[in-house]
């Protein structure tokens, strides 16, 4: 044991002077034990990163007041590790109760209800378009559902006009193979009407 903290004892002394690479090793031989060590105060894997990570910042920023014990700076990490998750614990408490102080409103509607605005989404329609390829379900999308003219949703989509009647006739076909008629014809009716 003697050994060992003689070695951890000259690490420390490079690495109190501002040797990175041996402070990068004294991380590597006690960055498990400090992140045990939060993390059974916290409870949380993030908060005892987070944790862990202030308490080897304060040990590099105060590296020329640390006490060792042993030839070790790792009784000074634990204790540094100790008060840090108490901050972060507080900290958490304080916004907790802030956020709880603060009047509570009425939840606004969310853009996807107000874009809905009471129109029922079919689940059979959204399957069926799922199918079809990404420029096929949005000019169906465009002329069947949101009223668009064939040619209008060819620019859009970058196809022209009588290309766009034709997918539009191909995709129909599909859609009805796939809905039904009946159903197919629900939505199509929106595109007639328009």
């Amino acid at each position: 044991m003697a050994a060992i903290d003689g070695a951890e004892r000259a690490l420390w002394q490079r690495g109190a002077t501002g040797d990175g690479g041996a402070f990068g090793l004294i991380f590597d031989l006690h960055g498990d034990r400090v992140f045990r060590h939060a993390y059974r105060i916290l409870r949380d894997v993030q908060d005892a990163e987070d944790a862990s990570a202030v308490a080897f910042l304060e040990l590099w920023r105060r590296r020329r007041d640390v006490r060792l014990v042993d030839g070790s700076p790792l009784p000074w990490l634990l204790a540094t590790t100790t008060n840090t998750c108490r901050n972060l614990d507080r900290g958490r408490r304080r916004y907790r109760s802030m956020l709880d102080s603060l009047p509570h409103a009425v939840p606004a509607p969310s853009a996807e209800d107000i874009a809905l605005d009471g129109q029922v989404v079919d689940s059979d329609l959204a399957a069926a378009l799922a199918m079809l390829s990404r420029p096929d379900a949005e000019l169906f999308a465009l002329v069947a559902l949101e009223g668009y003219t064939a040619a209008d949703a060819a620019v859009a989509i970058g196809v022209s006009p009588g290309a766009a009647r034709t997918r539009m006739h191909r995709i129909r076909a599909r859609l009805q193979e796939r809905l039904g008629h009946r159903t197919l014809a629900g939505y199509l009716a929106k595109e007639a009407a328009t």
